[in-house]
């Protein structure tokens, strides 16, 4: 290869992991510090449960342990100092030893023997977890089956009639469907290797051919979702197990880059971004559904129970496929071009029906 062919390969490389180091990047959630309040409750949570079990620690010692500073772990010994269960008084706190932790370094906890009572489950809390484990039972795989049955076999007797109101609740979940892709993934996941996809991108009708690394399988609303780092996206990517047309293990270590993060699913699949278009949905009552399956903006009573909608879309065909989904029961009002989109669509679908 001549100097300037590799001087041309090496600045392409360099723009490619500098892409990589972006996509990745977007979906990463700012890191947490460790002096944040969510941070040092989680520490704490974990830190009370070792020191009842390792008594007369040193400071240094748990530092290591938690990845954080002494001076941090003095900080987080004095919020301890002030806790305990809703309902005690002052002398029923968790008492610490500070003056061995200023001087010796040395930490001693006492006081908090209410800690080893064990976890009373609330009704609510029990039938949430059962449907849970029932749940993720139904998800096919090659996953450890029975010690999710014996876990909800333990959790039934012991909540009595709250495992009535489990039974009612029936989440379904990509069965026997996606069966032997899941299985596929999920040996790819425990063997740490990469996957090769053949994926169906319905808002192109085409199949694409891709390799991801695998990061976990979810479920979102009753599908089964495998995400992973694509390498024909540069980014973290989610893909529909039903829209998978083959996948074949390979032979290759999976390399998800360390920035790399999975996306927050707690708000839902579909998650708009300011940068997306805002676009006006004007709604019969028939349509008004939409505000229910779909985040939105703002929603405007107008007379006759009619709605007007505005919500961020990314895919201008999601929309133009969502207008003709609803007929005469919704029309796109803003923007214009979109508007104009629309209606051509509908009359060229008009059209093939003449034809």
């Amino acid at each position: 290869m001549t100097p300037p062919a590799k001087k041309a390969v090496a600045k392409k490389s360099a723009a490619k992991k500098t892409a990589r180091k972006r996509a990745a990047a977007k979906t990463a959630p700012p890191a947490r510090r460790a002096d944040s309040a969510q941070a040092q409750v989680t520490r704490l949570l974990s830190m009370l449960p070792y020191l009842r079990s390792h008594p007369s620690t040193k400071v240094s010692e748990v530092a290591a342990l938690f990845g954080v500073t002494e001076r941090q772990i003095i900080r987080d010994l004095q919020v301890l100092w002030f806790s305990g269960l809703p309902g005690l008084q002052m002398g029923d706190y968790i008492e610490v030893d500070m003056e061995a932790v200023e001087g010796e370094g040395i930490i001693s906890v006492s006081n908090a023997d209410y800690l080893a009572r064990p976890l009373r489950l609330r009704t609510d809390e029990a039938v949430a977890l059962i449907v849970a484990l029932r749940t993720l039972a139904s998800v096919p795989g090659t996953f450890e089956r029975g010690a999710v049955e014996r876990a909800i076999t333990k959790l039934e007797n012991a909540a009595g009639e709250a495992a009535q109101q489990a039974a009612a609740v029936q989440v379904q979940v990509d069965g026997d469907a996606v069966a032997d892709v899941a299985a596929t993934i999920r040996g790819a996941l425990d063997d740490k290797n990469r996957l090769h996809l053949s994926y169906w991108v319905p808002a192109r009708d085409e199949a694409t051919e891709r390799d991801v690394d695998p990061m976990r399988l979810v479920v979102v609303d009753g599908r089964l979702y495998l995400e992973g780092w694509c390498h024909r996206a540069e980014s973290v990517r989610l893909f529909r197990l039903d829209r998978v047309l083959d996948v074949k293990e390979l032979d290759v270590p999976a390399q998800v880059p360390s920035e790399a993060r999975p996306r927050d699913l707690d708000g839902g699949l579909f998650q708009p971004s300011p940068d997306d278009e805002l676009v006006t949905f004007e709604l019969t009552p028939a349509g008004r559904w939409v505000a229910d399956y779909y985040p939105y903006e703002s929603a405007e009573e107008l007379p006759g129970s009619a709605l007007l909608l505005r919500l961020r879309a990314r895919d201008r065909s999601w929309v133009r496929r969502l207008a003709l989904r609803l007929g005469s029961t919704g029309r796109v009002v803003a923007p214009a071009e979109l508007s104009a989109e629309v209606t051509a669509a509908a009359r060229d679908a008009l059209a093939a029906y003449e034809g």
